[in-house]
């Protein structure tokens, strides 16, 4: 089969490509840059940007599915640059499906969409947790657009998933870790309240897995077919344990100190307010949204997951931290 990955280049892009060629499909990639990782898969790359209709549609020629995989993440920038990459992509994605009958879409979403302040998640599903409202964060408030047009679109011809993998980390990661380890090496990390909320993350290899698992099980009128759905380690771990283990598997030093939260949302909140005002560069330390997720416990129940697609993660936290620790010693 011939499918399109959109953001193939990314970490869990790269994933999903490698995934997919060695279950003996054609891959194609759609991404900003190059990649020579992909070339070495034989993945086939297409340059393009994301809010480019025509762009989207000539590369999904000839595909029968679209892992759409590629967003605008991080915790800063401006609304509209979120909104052309989040929802103008997946508008564009849509029409490219419409445009040349392409019958399976999996979606990579956040649970991000749900985000309601500090209000706790505690086991549930996609199911029961309602979306978020008045989101802080332009990356969250578009996705949820983003989702619920590609839920919408479920229909007698295409075949529409979303999944939500919460906080993925693993060998590879060029993001989250190497940010952590180098303020944690700077003196300059701290943890937002007591560091004792419990929450989720999801190792690369299971986040990859779940997609797989999604697509096997996707038709029209399959279960899985316009509903969302939550995908973790299922192993919710205290914030401080999680991240000092990370900091550990990286040989990093741990860390110990603590910002109330109402102190670093007023910082995050000065922030948001200077950064655009002064003009700098880079994103703040700190916002108002990130401040609450630090802070607040998200764990989240894999059951429709595994009922609907078979998805049970293969890698343990405790295996996956190891990889990561013999990944960072071999990267010297």
């Amino acid at each position: 089969m011939k499918i399109l990955v959109t953001g193939g280049g990314g970490f869990l892009g790269q994933k999903l490509c490698e995934g997919l060629v060695a279950r003996g499909h054609h891959v194609s990639s759609f991404n900003r840059g190059r990649y020579p990782a992909l070339d070495a898969m034989g993945v086939v790359q297409v340059q393009g940007d994301l809010a480019d209709r025509a762009a989207i549609i000539a590369a999904a020629q000839g595909c029968e599915a679209i892992f759409h995989n590629a967003a605008k993440a991080g915790a800063w920038g401006s609304y509209d640059s979120y909104h052309r990459a989040n929802v103008m992509g997946t508008g564009n994605v849509l029409a490219a499906c419409r445009e040349h009958g392409i019958g399976k879409l999996v979606y990579t979403s956040t649970p991000s969409v749900t985000h309601r302040a500090t209000h706790p998640i505690e086991g549930g599903s996609a199911d029961e947790v309602p979306y978020g409202e008045d989101l802080k964060a332009p990356y969250a408030a578009t996705k949820q657009i983003a989702e619920k047009i590609v839920l919408a679109a479920n229909d007698d011809t295409l075949a529409t998933v979303a999944l939500r993998p919460r906080l993925i980390w693993g060998p590879g990661d060029n993001q989250l870790l190497p940010r952590i380890v180098q303020r944690a090496k700077a003196g300059r990390l701290a943890l937002v309240g007591n560091g004792q909320n419990l929450v989720d993350s999801t190792f690369i290899d299971n986040a990859a897995q779940a997609h797989f698992d999604a697509f096997d099980h996707l038709a029209v009128d399959s279960a899985c077919a316009g509903r969302a759905y939550f995908i973790s380690n299922g192993e919710p771990w205290p914030m401080e344990d999680l991240v000092n283990a990370l900091l550990r598997a990286a040989g990093a030093p741990e860390v110990h100190r603590h910002i109330p939260l109402r102190v670093a949302y007023a910082l995050g909140a000065t922030a948001e307010t200077l950064w655009p005002l002064l003009r700098l560069k880079g994103e703040p330390p700190m916002t108002r949204f990130l401040a609450e997720q630090l802070a607040t416990t998200h764990w989240y129940s894999m059951e429709p997951a595994r009922r609907d697609f078979g998805y049970v993660p293969r890698v343990s936290m405790r295996e996956g931290l190891q990889r990561v620790a013999d990944a960072w010693r071999a990267a010297g």
